[in-house]
């Protein structure tokens, strides 16, 4: 992502300028990062952006799922196991 200096708006300037700052973001599907003292607050982004954005956590959340999966998989054909009585231990501590 490329900011530009016109990218970073106060927040309080973007009260007055939201309309405008929301279209630009939409028609140049660049973001804009609103600050609040000096520091990054919040962002203004395209939400077809962000439905992507939440779809590739999915993703990433599933993959990581499938991995756990894969692992536990690799371990009960290499004989790794625990006991039922074991397994009680390791979950009451």
């Amino acid at each position: 992502m490329n900011l530009r200096a016109s990218d970073v708006v106060p927040i309080s300037e973007a009260r007055a300028r939201l309309t405008e700052l929301a279209q630009d973001v939409v028609d140049g599907a660049s973001e804009k990062i609103l600050t609040k003292n000096g520091a990054s607050y919040v962002a203004i982004i395209d939400a077809r952006k962000l439905d992507y954005y939440h779809a590739l956590e999915t993703e990433h959340a599933n993959l990581v799922l499938l991995a756990e999966a894969e692992a536990g998989l690799r371990q009960i054909l290499a004989g790794q196991r625990i006991t039922p009585d074991d397994l009680d231990t390791l979950l009451a501590d």
